[in-house]
């Protein structure tokens, strides 16, 4: 992505405020049934990530439950990832069970930017014990099929696996995200991305870094 950090911040709030507004215009009753949510007369509830989220259903603003209390949760990878989930899954949706590879329901394109040094693999091959109980603390759960493989809860029954292979001297560590081969009834695939920079962001702060 393009341009300054300052510049990209910006425009990642201008994203956020857009999709917010966005929201108000979905009949969140349909919304509620679709989904099966709890809700009141302000707000719509729900889980992400692990975490308990509410929805303010007359701005479109999110917040997340803290130790101390309900907090501002508004940022662009939250909001566009979960404002997908809640309007955009489909009436119909369910799980095979099987994992397919992020990759594999997309293009070529975002295959070939996959294959460059990936800086959280390497903190993950440096920190192995900090990233499982990162992933403990999201409400994940054990995996087999790689060195290290974890699964966790993203919306509702939909998860994302992380497998992990060390690396060695000849080649750098590798980390791959699945979804269940059904992903596309709950999420875009664009939208993927935006939850995996959330969980990468979240594991990190859990393993010690800003």
């Amino acid at each position: 992505e393009m341009g300054t950090p300052m510049e990209k911040r910006d425009n990642y709030a201008v994203q956020s405020a857009i999709a917010r507004k966005l929201f108000l215009n979905y009949d969140q009753e349909g919304l509620i049934r679709k989904l099966n949510l709890h809700a009141d007369d302000a707000w719509l509830y729900t889980d992400f990530f692990g975490s308990n989220y509410r929805l303010n259903r007359k701005t479109g603003d999110l917040e997340r439950a803290g130790e101390t209390g309900w907090q501002e949760a508004n940022s662009f990878h939250e909001v566009l990832t979960l404002l997908d989930l809640l309007c955009d899954s489909r009436e119909n949706r369910f799980l095979t069970g099987k994992w397919k590879n992020m990759t594999d329901f997309g293009n070529q394109f975002h295959r070939s930017l996959m294959e460059r040094r990936d800086p959280f693999a390497e903190e993950i091959q440096n920190h192995p014990d900090l990233f499982c109980a990162a992933c403990a603390s999201m409400g994940g759960k054990r995996l087999t099929g790689a060195d290290l493989a974890w699964e966790i809860p993203v919306f509702q029954e939909l998860s994302i696996a992380l497998f992990f292979w060390e690396g060695d001297e000849e080649f750098a560590p590798r980390l791959r995200f699945l979804w269940d081969e059904n992903a596309l009834m709950y999420i875009k695939y664009e939208t993927m991305y935006y939850a995996v920079s959330f969980l990468e962001g979240a594991l990190l702060r859990r393993m010690g870094n800003p």
